[in-house]
């Protein structure tokens, strides 16, 4: 299914992002009405779990004019018939990071051994119900031996919630995410990036929805975000252009 450039134009953009673009979406929303003429509607901010999941809104026929979510996810999407493949435009490379509440020291982890160190001497782990915690359980802590581990002392963190405000209220000690879904949560400090031989590049990619009422509009804004008048507020929020 693909939507069509001729569909009629509603006056109004439906948005649907995960949170790691929020930051940089939020932020570019003045440039894109005022290129658009028409006004930003957006649906949510995290790709979620449950009925309000993006994939769930979708997959009930939920109007999308664009949607913008990491690579692996936009795969499964244009394989559903819910995007229209050959919109799909890179926006953003996201790493991942660590953060602890405001107040306490700076976590070193400088090299793998430290990481695995600090994560084993922590408390408690709040991780992500998306991406960055999925690589987490499923990938770094079985390779570095402590998957059992940190299963006893972590947190999953759901339903569009971030880890940081777990952290930030003090029901978990470390968090990890994406470093561009940290940045704008207060009562954190010290967003520390994974080391360089275990971190994760993530992808970020616009697309155009199937069942869009408003595609010439939608496939300005993903122009635009995807230009180098975007660069700069994509760098503000903790991400970084496609090279």
């Amino acid at each position: 299914m693909r939507a069509a450039d001729t569909a009629p134009t509603t006056g109004e953009l439906r948005v649907m992002t995960s949170g790691a673009f929020t930051a940089a979406h939020l932020a570019l929303l003045p440039q894109v009405e005022a290129l658009t003429g028409q006004k930003v509607l957006t649906l949510t901010t995290s790709i979620g779990t449950g009925e309000t999941s993006i994939p769930n809104r979708l997959k009930r026929g939920e109007v999308a004019d664009v949607v913008m979510v990491v690579s692996a996810v936009m795969q499964q999407f244009i394989g559903a018939g819910h995007v229209v493949a050959e919109s799909c435009t890179p926006l953003a490379r996201s790493t991942i990071g660590i953060a602890v509440r405001a107040g306490l020291p700076k976590p070193q982890i400088d090299s793998v051994e430290e990481f695995t160190r600090y994560m084993l001497e922590a408390k408690s782990l709040a991780y992500s119900a998306s991406v960055s915690g999925t690589y987490l359980m499923s990938e770094l802590f079985p390779r570095l031996g402590i998957l059992e581990a940190m299963k006893a002392k972590s947190i999953w963190v759901g339903n569009g919630q971030r880890t940081a405000a777990v952290v930030a209220r003090g029901e978990a000690e470390v968090c990890c995410q994406q470093i561009s879904e940290m940045l704008p949560v207060e009562g954190i400090a010290h967003i520390t990036p994974l080391p360089a031989e275990i971190q994760k590049i993530s992808l970020y990619m616009a697309a155009v929805g199937a069942n869009s009422t408003n595609v010439a509009a939608a496939r300005q804004m993903i122009g635009l975000l995807s230009s180098p008048a975007a660069a700069a507020a994509i760098r503000a929020s903790g991400l970084e252009p496609p090279a």
